[in-house]
C-alpha cells in the first residue's frame, strides 16, 4: 500500500494541463459497445476507473488496443451479455453496460453495482426506463436480469430526478430501439453532451441533448467513429481551488470555463482573482479567502464533485461558511478528516457548517471516497507541517497524474510506500 506525504505551506506557480473527462469517458467507452466496426477514443485519460472499464469491455468479448495515445475498441465479435461481478462491483459506472447490451444482443446480467460509498445512488430510474421500453426485469442474488425478446422499442419516459447515470443508459439504449424515445427531465451536465455528440458521429439520430428534454429516433445499426474527449470540469476545478487556498498564480489549460460557471463565481466572491481566457483559466490568490456559502444541485448549479474540495478551502476562511448538499445524503465523510487537520465543521443533516480557522495542521488522514480524497491533498498543501494520505486507490480513480502535476506547480508531494 501507498501514501502521499504532502509538506504544506508552498505557493502555486507555473502552468497546468487538465486531462480529459473522467466523467464522460467511462460512458463512452460503453457505448462503443454499440457500432459494427471499432471506434477510438483519443486522449483517454491514464486512471483506474478507465482501466477498469476497459476490462469490463474485454470481459464481454471486446477488444482494447492501445496505440500512442489512441485506444481502440473492437466489440463486433461481442457474445457474452453478462458481465463479471468482480469487474462490475468496483465502479458504479460499469452499470452503463445494460443499456447497450439491451439495445444490441437483447439480454444483459449485470452485478448490482459498486463504486464510491456516497449515498444511494438507486438504479430504479434505469430499470423503469427498459421496463417502459419493452425489457423484462428480474433482481436476484446480486443480480439485474434484462431480457427483450423482441427488441426495445421507444417510449416517453419521465425521470423523477435529472440522474446523469439514468440518462446515458436510456440513452444508449434508445438509439438502436425501434421509433422514437423521449427523456423528460433528463440530466443536462457537459458529459451527456459529449456522449450525444460521440453517438450522433457514429450515425445516431439525437436532438436535445444539453436541455431537459431529449429526443431520440432509433436507428438499425451505428457505425464506429473516432472521438476526442471534453477536458474534465472536476479536475480544472480542483486545481482552480487548489491555488485558491494555498496562494500562488496559477494557469490551469484545457478548461472550458461554461462548465465551471457557479465555481468561478463563488471564487470571485471570495475575493480570488480570476482571469478566463478562450481555454484557460488565470488564477491569483494571496491563500486569504473570505468565506462562502454554496448549494450543490444538478448542472448548471454548483457541482457535487467539487463540494468536498470547495468545502477544504473554506475551512480557512475568514468567517463562516455553508455547505449545502442536495444530491447524495452521505457526501460529508471527509469532514472527520479534515477536523482532524483542525478544521472546525459541525454537520446538521444535509448542510455542514464550517467556520474559519487561521490555519490546518498536518496529520495522517484517509481518503473515504474519490472527491474527498482531493479535499484532503488540497488541505495538506494549505496545511501547516506535514500530512500523510492513505487509501489512494480512491484518488487513482478520477485523478490523472495527480502528484506529478502539483509537483509541477512547485508543490513538495510525493507518493510512497507505507511504512
Amino acid at each position: 500500500m501507498e501514501k502521499l506525504v504532502i509538506k504544506g505551506g508552498r505557493p502555486l506557480h507555473g502552468r497546468v494541463r487538465v486531462s480529459s473527462a473522467k466523467n464522460a469517458v467511462l460512458p463512452i467507452i460503453v457505448a462503443t459497445l454499440l457500432p459494427d466496426s471499432p471506434a477510438t477514443i483519443i486522449d483517454a485519460p491514464n486512471l483506474e476507473d478507465v482501466r477498469t472499464i476497459s476490462s469490463v469491455i474485454e470481459s464481454l468479448g471486446g477488444s482494447v488496443i492501445h496505440k500512442g495515445n489512441e485506444m481502440i475498441f473492437d466489440t463486433s465479435m461481442i457474445t457474452k451479455t453478462e458481465a463479471s461481478y468482480d469487474l462490475m462491483s468496483r465502479m458504479r459506472a460499469s452499470f452503463l453496460v445494460m443499456g447497450p447490451l439491451l439495445a444490441k444482443k437483447r439480454h444483459a446480467k449485470i452485478a448490482l453495482p459498486g463504486g464510491c460509498m456516497i449515498g444511494s445512488r438507486p438504479i430504479d430510474l434505469h430499470l423503469k426506463a427498459f421496463e417502459a421500453m419493452g425489457a423484462e426485469i428480474t433482481i436476484g442474488n446480486g443480480f439485474v436480469e434484462a431480457l427483450a425478446p423482441n427488441g426495445l422499442k421507444g417510449a416517453t419516459i419521465y425521470l423523477d430526478f435529472p440522474s446523469v447515470g439514468a440518462t446515458e443508459n436510456i440513452l444508449m439504449a434508445a438509439v438502436l430501439a425501434e421509433g422514437k424515445t423521449i427523456i423528460e427531465n433528463a440530466a443536462e451536465e457537459p458529459e451527456i453532451v459529449d456522449l450525444v455528440t460521440f453517438l450522433s458521429s457514429m450515425g445516431a439520430n439525437i436532438k436535445g441533448a444539453g436541455t431537459n428534454v431529449i429526443r431520440i429516433e432509433g436507428v438499425k445499426h451505428l457505425y464506429g467513429a473516432s472521438h476526442t474527449v471534453i477536458p474534465d470540469r472536476i479536475e480544472a476545478g480542483t486545481f482552480i481551488i487548489a491555488a485558491a487556498m494555498v496562494g500562488g498564480d496559477v494557469v490551469i489549460e484545457n478548461v472550458l470555463t461554461e462548465h465551471l460557471k457557479p465555481l468561478l463565481a463563488k471564487l470571485s466572491e471570495a475575493g480570488v482573482v480570476v482571469e478566463k481566457e478562450i481555454d484557460s483559466v488565470h488564477i491569483i490568490s494571496q491563500g486569504r479567502i473570505k468565506s462562502a456559502d454554496i448549494k450543490t444541485l444538478p448542472y448548471p448549479g454548483f457541482p457535487t464533485d467539487l463540494q468536498a474540495q470547495f468545502m477544504a478551502m473554506m475551512t480557512v476562511g475568514d468567517g463562516v461558511s455553508t455547505i449545502t448538499e442536495t444530491v447524495f445524503e452521505n457526501r460529508f465523510m471527509h469532514v472527520g478528516e479534515l477536523c482532524r487537520m483542525g478544521a472546525d465543521i459541525r454537520v446538521e443533516g444535509r448542510k455542514a457548517i464550517v467556520h474559519g480557522v487561521p490555519f490546518l495542521q498536518g496529520a495522517f488522514v484517509r481518503a473515504t471516497d474519490l472527491r474527498a480524497g482531493a479535499a484532503l491533498v488540497l488541505a495538506g498543501l494549505a496545511a501547516h507541517g506535514v500530512t500523510e494520505i492513505g487509501d489512494l486507490h480512491h484518488i487513482d480513480r478520477g485523478y490523472d497524474h495527480l502528484v506529478e502535476k502539483l509537483r509541477g506547480l512547485g508543490a513538495d508531494i510525493v507518493r510512497v510506500d507505507k511504512d
